[in-house]
């Protein structure tokens, strides 16, 4: 075996140890007590990671069940990632799609930690909002409101914004939970609770620029799916839900609307 291949041999078995100390031996000749420092550094510094990245379940889990889940996650997962901030979305792969199930897991679990995730994605994602090609007072019924592409809508089968120890409900409402999430131009995060009404006028904007109908057309086609004889009410309706999703940077302003001859429209 030459030098190189040894080092490697070597490299492995001590990751291996540090991942899984109960299954894995240390590297022959090393002393215990300097191993120990590296096996309490690397897992206490990613039990903290993955704490403060998922609060929420954490405290609903338990302190034993907590590192338990985290040692399970040390032991099977490998990260395809070397960065520090993007481990906790590797903590998320994992819940989604490699641990079984335990007796102990709440029936929220996997959408909690998604929903928490979320949170910190957004603050760490490198993206601002560029608005110089808008107008950001523009007629937003004539023209065509531009989200932001820190806005996301999300839908969950469970209430997660409201689970905490004190309220872990036991069977999911009737109605999904359906929440925007959002980085305003302060980079604060900001989540609110939305109606079927918004997050189809959400998904309605959400379109490529080729795509982008006025805010106008955007409420008569809701009106029309909700088999409303007069649509003017809805786009009264839905004229406040547009100001006050540029009030909160979702739409970050208005542009001039595609037209089939090739003309812009709407300013």
């Amino acid at each position: 075996m030459s030098e190189r291949e040894k080092l490697q041999r070597l490299q492995f078995e001590f990751a291996a140890h540090i991942r899984d100390p109960d299954n894995a031996p240390a590297p022959a000749g090393i002393e215990d007590r300097r191993m120990k420092i590296y096996r309490e550094l690397f897992y206490n510094n990613l039990r903290d990671l993955l704490g403060r990245s998922f609060p929420v379940l954490k405290r609903i889990l338990g302190e034993d069940a907590w590192s338990a889940m985290v040692r399970d996650w040390l032991r099977h997962h490998r990260a395809q990632t070397p960065l520090f901030l993007e481990l906790p979305q590797e903590f998320l792969a994992y819940l989604q799609h490699e641990r079984s199930a335990a007796a102990g897991d709440p029936p929220f679990m996997l959408e909690l930690a998604h929903y928490e995730w979320v949170e910190l994605a957004l603050g760490i994602d490198e993206r601002e909002i560029d608005d110089g090609a808008l107008d950001p007072a523009g007629d937003l019924l004539k023209g065509c409101p531009v989200l932001s592409p820190l806005a996301s809508s999300l839908a969950y089968t469970w209430p997660v914004h409201r689970i905490s120890p004190d309220y872990q409900p036991a069977e999911p409402p009737a109605e999904p939970t359906r929440l925007l999430v959002y980085r305003d131009r302060r980079d604060e995060v900001g989540f609110i609770e939305i109606n079927m009404v918004t997050a189809r006028l959400l998904e309605l904007l959400d379109v490529p620029p080729d795509a982008r109908r006025s805010g106008r057309d955007c409420l008569l086609q809701i009106a029309a799916e909700l088999g409303r004889p007069g649509p003017e009410a809805v786009i009264s309706a839905g004229l406040e839900i547009l100001s006050g999703l540029r009030e909160r940077d979702v739409i970050i302003g208005v542009a001039p609307c595609p037209d089939p001859t090739g003309r812009e429209t709407g300013q």
